[in-house]
């Protein structure tokens, strides 16, 4: 099912002037962040930066650091050592009135929506420009463009307990970009909601990314969040970066411990069936595990092996490039030939492993 989100980008102006130095087209940078409770680091030495009109997306376990991390990137959390710049200005000393112009700059939407229950879904999407002093007629008229923008403008008197889940997110969204900010932090926005709205979401703030060029920061637990909208993505463990980079590269060939295991609930495995019969040492076939992305997917390359069968695996598209896995079956009578057909998917390949044998027919 194709869910797709219309932005229009006439009604939605995110273009206002930064409050800082000219900093490029660096919305965030980070250096050497550090934030502990009593002994324990929520964050340890982070350094990143997020582009203008990127979607960086933020992973990690619970406990992780994340939420951590967001809160110190937008004041609500101190700081114990480390520089966080926004536009240009740093924002680690900044006093709360100081601080005030800077949080207009960034956009939040949170995994349970914080609208206000006795409020309307106007006057919670109206309340950040209330506060910042707007006028009540424009107001009125920069609501009517948000509702548009997130389909509900058919919603505008209810309250947020006549909505569903998704149109509460929605709301979010709305609220969250009233101010015209640069950035647009999400914190497990999508984490309370059900597969299907949850694309609906994504596919909504994927296209106003596109379209409108707003820099998104995805805070998630989720991979499949991850695959579905960010351009780069940093793993996080213990307030530690333990990877980062494209998003399809990351997927293909993931280094760190903690990211492979977040990628197991989306990669392939060898189906038990196969599993419970291999052999470490001996068998007449060799079962080998192979990666595969980028140019090296493209290529037809299992013709040129003899008596090879392909078991299992699938192949994904992530950021437009293939990425797969694929377990084959290899004769494995003559050692030097099998050696020889393992170097050969080596050169293939972003990663090669023999994983046993079985005897018979894999």
């Amino acid at each position: 099912m194709k869910i797709e989100a219309d932005v229009n980008t006439q009604a939605l102006n995110i273009a206002p002037k930064a409050i800082g130095a000219a900093s490029g087209d660096t919305i965030v940078r980070l250096a050497d962040v550090r934030r502990a409770f009593g002994e324990t680091p929520a964050i340890d030495g982070v350094s990143l930066s997020v582009e203008r009109g990127e979607i960086l997306g933020i992973i990690g376990r619970s406990g992780a650091g994340k939420s951590t991390l967001i809160r110190c990137l937008n004041g609500l959390e101190s700081t114990d050592s480390g520089s966080i710049q926004v536009e240009g200005m740093e924002i680690t000393a900044l006093d709360e009135r100081r601080l005030q112009p800077v949080r207009r700059r960034i956009g939040m939407i949170f995994q349970h929506f914080n609208l206000l229950s006795a409020k309307t879904v106007e006057d919670n999407i109206a309340l950040p420009l209330k506060i910042a002093g707007e006028r009540r007629e424009e107001r009125k008229k920069r609501v009517a463009e948000l509702l548009e923008l997130v389909g509900l403008s058919d919603k505008a008197k209810h309250y947020p307990a006549q909505l569903s889940g998704g149109q509460k997110q929605r709301v979010g969204i709305a609220r969250a970009l009233a101010a015209k900010p640069s950035l647009l932090l999400s914190d497990e926005a999508t984490s309370a909601l059900d597969p299907e709205t949850t694309q609906s979401i994504l596919a909504l703030l994927k296209d106003i990314n596109r379209q409108l060029g707003l820099t998104i920061l995805l805070i998630t637990h989720e991979m499949e969040v991850i695959k579905r909208v960010a351009d780069r993505v940093i793993v996080l463990d213990r307030g530690r970066i333990v990877e980062e980079g494209p998003v399809w590269q990351v997927f293909a060939n993931p280094k760190a411990d903690t990211t492979k295991s977040l990628l197991q609930v989306l990669t392939p495995e060898l189906p038990p069936v196969l599993s419970h019969r291999l052999n470490p040492v001996i068998g007449d076939h060799a079962v080998v595990k192979v990666q595969l992305s980028g140019d090296a997917a493209r290529r037809p390359f299992l013709n040129e092996l003899p008596g090879v069968t392909l078991l299992h695996g699938s192949m994904d598209t992530v950021q437009g490039e293939p990425v797969g896995t694929l377990f084959l079956s290899l004769p494995a009578h003559d050692k030097a030939t099998l050696q020889k057909a393992v170097d050969y998917l080596t050169v293939h390949g972003t990663q090669v492993e023999v994983l046993g044998y079985v005897s018979g027919n894999a």
